[in-house]
């Protein structure tokens, strides 16, 4: 069961139904209750996962119609369930084990988390401004800023070889073209 399949599966055990279709508008996704509806055109699972995920989350966090976006209340309800996607689909312990994993590139981070690029870079800009330039999780310290830098802190000064190791992985640049 790939990873659209399982959010499906999920979805369907708090008895939400997903259905995918044909919009008029350009939307990706729509929620309403417990209907989700995806377009039915997005041309990969992976695609379709991660709009998935957002929408789950607008079900989880939102309520009323905020296709507007003009209003601040509006805005902040698609942050959370933006938020929701990206911690369901990614999560900092996700982006741990992608390094535990051995992903050194953002090719090898999107195919091991199954996301498209732009999620990514979106997850990690959302991330950069919930947490600053870094965060700990556990005994791994998860830099955003200057590059996305992960490592294990033991509580020693790191070792030379961990620096340059650390130094290799920004990937940043990549993965966020316009820095």
């Amino acid at each position: 069961m790939n990873k659209y399949e399982e959010l499906i599966s999920e979805a369907q055990e708090k008895n939400i139904t997903v259905v995918e279709k044909n919009f008029r508008s350009h939307a990706k996704g729509l929620c309403k209750g417990t209907k989700i509806g995806i377009r039915k055109d997005i041309p990969t699972q992976t695609e379709k996962s991660c709009v998935l995920a957002e929408e789950i989350g607008h079900y989880y966090t939102t309520y009323g119609n905020i296709l507007d976006q003009k209003a601040v209340l509006d805005r902040k309800q698609e942050l959370r369930a933006r938020m929701w996607a990206y911690d369901k689909k990614i999560g900092l312990i996700g982006l741990v084990k992608a390094f535990e994993h051995g992903c050194r590139s953002k090719q090898d981070i999107i195919e091991y988390l199954d996301v498209t690029e732009e999620f990514l870079h979106d997850a990690l800009e959302a991330y950069k401004n919930k947490y600053g330039n870094y965060v700990t999780v556990d005994n791994y310290v998860i830099y955003f800023e200057p590059a996305l830098m992960i490592y294990v802190f033991n509580g020693d000064i790191l070792p030379e070889e961990t620096v340059i190791r650390l130094l290799n992985m920004e990937i940043s640049k990549e993965l966020c073209p316009a820095m």
